[in-house]
């Protein structure tokens, strides 16, 4: 029996030193150490040896698993190490290396337009209003003087959730809205960006979905000479000092009366150029005055206060300023595309 426990053992050491890895380790311990190992089984023979062997065969059957046991502890806390050491070895960084360069984000086109815009009428005393994307057919309709059967309403053909609900087609009631919360008294003085949305056919000129920046001012005495300053004004500040504006009589039933406002082009300075179709101006938004029918349905007194209103499209903006010929440019995510507008 001794010399099959020390065959046994010697047997087992050489297995460890020879396991290569964890699996190979965890074979030899079940192997040798197991319930069903053969050292379980010898100390299970032991009601036939004598009672003088049992003492000592007993104790060597322990010393030598006991020292199996430590064998293949050692030889796993070495594997373990070892593995430690290889990964470490692997992932190790070469801290003389270059980096590697950060792309930086750029800002989008029309965000940009965006904050240009709101700085220029920010220094001329407005202040940024917004309100809701989905709009009551109210707000976004009778409020501006289009009653339900107004033949206007064909001009912006919409998106209907429910038949007082829609997805508002200008960001005018937003106007609305502001003139409500002033309770009948100015000054008021806003402008108002956002994304409106109109059933339309996309292509280079058009998109079901696109952005407006609207301004409002009404308070006492103000007049249509006013209008013009604040846009002369922007269009200097906006496309360059040299430009000049002129407006043409237009309608809109929000406003009365109304114009339609062309800047001259910065292509050949108002000469004529295919940029322009030969006319010298560029027409780049709508304006008027205030229609008093809006006024007093928000609660202003039409005699006593006047005002101007104006919207222009921030996608039209962006391409005059940048020459860019197709409005699906903005919302492809074309990554080239959108580098060229990169600030410093």
């Amino acid at each position: 029996m001794r010399e099959k426990l020390e065959a046994l053992r010697d047997e087992a050491l050489e297995k460890v030193k020879q396991a290569e890895d964890k699996k190979a380790l965890q074979e030899v311990r079940v192997a040798y150490l197991g319930k069903k190992g053969p050292i379980t089984e010898v100390l299970r023979g032991m009601g036939k040896l004598s009672a003088e062997e049992r003492p000592v065969i007993g104790q060597m059957a322990n010393d030598v698993r006991d020292v199996i046991k430590e064998q293949v502890d050692s030889k796993e806390s070495a594997l373990e190490e070892a593995a430690i050491e290889a990964q470490l070895a692997s992932e190790s960084i070469d801290v003389t290396l270059p980096g590697r360069p950060v792309q930086a984000g750029s800002t989008h086109p029309l965000t940009a337009v965006v904050e240009e815009v709101e700085d220029a009428f920010i220094g001329l005393g407005f202040s940024v209003a917004e309100g809701p994307e989905i709009e009551t057919d109210y707000y976004n309709f009778e409020a501006l003087n289009l009653p339900k059967d107004h033949p206007a309403r064909d001009m912006q053909d919409s998106f209907y959730f429910t038949e007082e609900l829609l997805l508002r087609t200008h960001t005018s009631p937003v106007q609305a809205r502001t003139m409500e919360r002033y309770q009948g008294k100015g000054p008021v003085k806003v402008i108002c960006p956002g994304k409106v949305f109109r059933r339309d056919d996309d292509d280079a000129t058009h998109s079901h979905q696109f952005m407006q920046i609207e301004g409002l001012y009404v308070d006492e005495n103000v007049r249509m000479s006013d209008l013009k300053g604040v846009l002369e004004t922007f269009a200097k500040s906006f496309f360059g000092a040299e430009r000049e504006i002129r407006l043409r009589p237009s309608f809109f039933p929000f406003t009365e009366p109304s114009v339609e406002v062309d800047v001259s082009c910065g292509m050949c300075g108002g000469h004529g150029c295919r940029i322009c179709k030969h006319s010298g101006w560029i027409e780049v938004l709508g304006a008027g005055m205030v229609h008093p029918r809006v006024l007093e349905m928000s609660g202003f007194d039409s005699t006593k206060y006047s005002g101007f209103a104006f919207g222009m499209g921030v996608e039209r903006l962006a391409m005059l300023k940048y020459d860019i010929d197709d409005i699906r440019h903005f919302y492809t995510n074309d990554v080239r595309f959108l580098a060229q507008f990169k600030r410093n």
